[in-house]
């Protein structure tokens, strides 16, 4: 059951690594028995599926969800784990497609037109006259 990512890139099976637990919410007496809470780990760091520019694109653009290299997806929305695991498998799928898409176009900078600035200091000088009005009168 490897995982494809997209038409370049298929994770296989044996670099994912699973693990089990009970998970909270829902389920009745059925949660407080069955390990369905989905942990799946995936070493990009030494996963030999990639190119090194990959690899880089990878671990620059996922450094919040990596640990030591290896991407980690949790799941507990179901009570069944084996909707668990394919929601993982969908998780890490889109968190891998996301990492590797190019860039977006720059963004090109501009002026701010004279209306809109117009604009932005009159509700400045209106924002100020509002506040003014609520201030404690003067003894004079």
């Amino acid at each position: 059951m490897d995982l494809e990512v997209g038409p370049g890139l298929t994770i296989p099976e044996s670099e994912l690594q699973w693990r089990f637990s009970r998970s909270s919410g829902a389920g009745g007496q059925h949660v407080n028995t069955s390990d369905s809470r989905v942990q799946l780990t995936w070493d990009a760091a030494g996963s030999a599926a990639l190119t090194e520019e990959q690899r880089t694109r990878i671990l620059e653009r996922t450094t919040r969800r990596t640990a030591a290299g290896a991407i980690t997806v949790t799941v507990s929305e179901r009570r069944s784990q084996l909707r668990n695991r394919e929601a993982a498998l969908d998780a890490l799928r889109e968190l891998v497609r996301d990492a590797l898409a190019p860039p977006g176009p720059r963004r090109r900078a501009t002026r701010p037109t004279r209306g809109s600035e117009r604009r932005r200091l009159a509700s400045k000088q209106q924002r100020s006259a509002t506040k003014q009005q609520r201030r404690r009168p003067s003894d004079d």
